[in-house]
């Protein structure tokens, strides 16, 4: 049994760890995005006249599988992912903006939501209701839904192509900042670093099969916290350069991608 088809009966619906695959993702994303297409698709052709609850409300409980899984998935590949992770979500990606775009551009589900926002001085709404339509409404706008139809399909393309190369560039940076480690083979050199940091260097080069040596590796910042400590002037350099010259060669060059996302997001901006 997938481990996200069900709600987790931990406290406060935390997610079971201990029962979680690699394999269990996908089949929970792509039931996901099944479960709340059908679930939209429900909203936005009901006979019904639109009201606050048969449109925004309803909206709002869609997408209840597909929410467990993004906010697992996402947070834990970000934290402690791994390589069969990050081919998940090379794929899933792009899957995931084409899904968001065929609810936020459904013209049927908009017509809707404006029937409702445009009544919203009538509807007797509290503070909270009244900022929940306010924020789907404006969610619909900005996302493209009055565009013309050919706007809309080109957007799409857009939307997915700057997906693709938005964890394109991520995962290159992560590549990036990993091949980026410095060695260190005269502890002498670490000179300024707390014999705690100097024990975590030796493990880290270890864990890396380098016995014997010492591995600085980088923080996801431009200005690495090892260089305020260490008083060795060559090392400061060693690691300032691998630090801010990341990312810029080989197969963790992110220049060219960063080129293609900028022409892309100021056609999308247009």
């Amino acid at each position: 049994m997938n481990p996200f088809f069900e709600v987790s009966s931990l406290p406060y619906h935390l997610p079971p760890f201990d029962k979680i695959k690699d394999a269990d993702y996908m089949p929970a994303f792509e039931k996901g995005m099944e479960d709340q297409r059908k679930e939209i698709d429900a909203i936005a052709k009901s006979g019904d006249a639109p009201t606050f609850e048969n449109t925004i409300v309803a909206m709002e409980k869609t997408g209840r599988l597909l929410t467990r899984v993004q906010k697992v998935f996402f947070n834990l590949n970000q934290s402690n992912g791994d390589e069969a992770m990050q081919k998940i979500e090379a794929e899933i990606t792009p899957r995931l903006s084409a899904h968001n775009d065929s609810i936020l551009l459904d013209s049927d589900l908009f017509k809707r939501v404006e029937t409702v926002y445009a009544q919203k001085g009538k509807l007797g709404l509290d503070a909270e209701s009244t900022q929940l339509l306010e924020r789907y409404h404006k969610m619909f706008v900005r996302a493209g839904a009055k565009l013309a139809d050919k706007d809309k399909a080109r957007l799409k393309e857009l939307n997915t192509q700057i997906s693709a190369l938005q964890t394109a560039f991520r995962q290159r940076v992560l590549a990036a900042t990993k091949e980026g480690a410095v060695v260190v083979e005269d502890v002498k050199q670490l000179d300024g670093f707390t014999p705690e940091q100097i024990s975590a260097a030796a493990e880290a080069a270890k864990a890396r099969g380098m016995g014997g040596k010492w591995l600085i590796t980088l923080q996801n910042t431009t200005q690495q916290p090892a260089l305020e400590q260490l008083t060795n002037r060559e090392l400061r350099q060693r690691i300032f350069e691998a630090s801010a010259n990341r990312a810029q060669s080989g197969a963790s060059d992110t220049r060219e991608t960063v080129t293609k996302l900028l022409t892309l997001r100021a056609e999308k901006a247009k």
